[in-house]
């Protein structure tokens, strides 16, 4: 997918041993970097999408929602990450 104007790209981390009873709708295009940290584009603002997530998992379970740089400005440097982060991010991977 390729990056929209109106999209952002967010560094979304949960505790991964919290119990996730379904699949997080991420509202939005999402690629996953390790156990409960993945990028997403989404055209909501940070605090709509946090709220989101938080609604979807346990009372107290740990959240951040981080708003990234964007390809204007460099992508994030990783390695290390779970395949194809890097073509998801580039836009081609979906």
């Amino acid at each position: 997918m390729a990056e929209d104007a109106d999209e952002t790209l967010y560094l979304l981390w949960f505790d991964p041993a919290v119990d996730v009873r379904e699949p997080l709708n991420l509202h939005g295009d999402g690629h996953p970097l390790a156990d409960g940290l993945w990028l997403v584009r989404s055209d909501l603002t940070r605090s709509k999408l946090y709220h989101r997530i938080k609604w979807q998992l346990p009372d107290r379970a740990a959240l951040l929602v981080a708003p990234l740089a964007d390809a204007r400005d460099g992508w994030p440097k990783f390695k290390g990450m779970e395949a194809g982060a890097l073509a998801w991010l580039r836009g081609g991977g979906g």
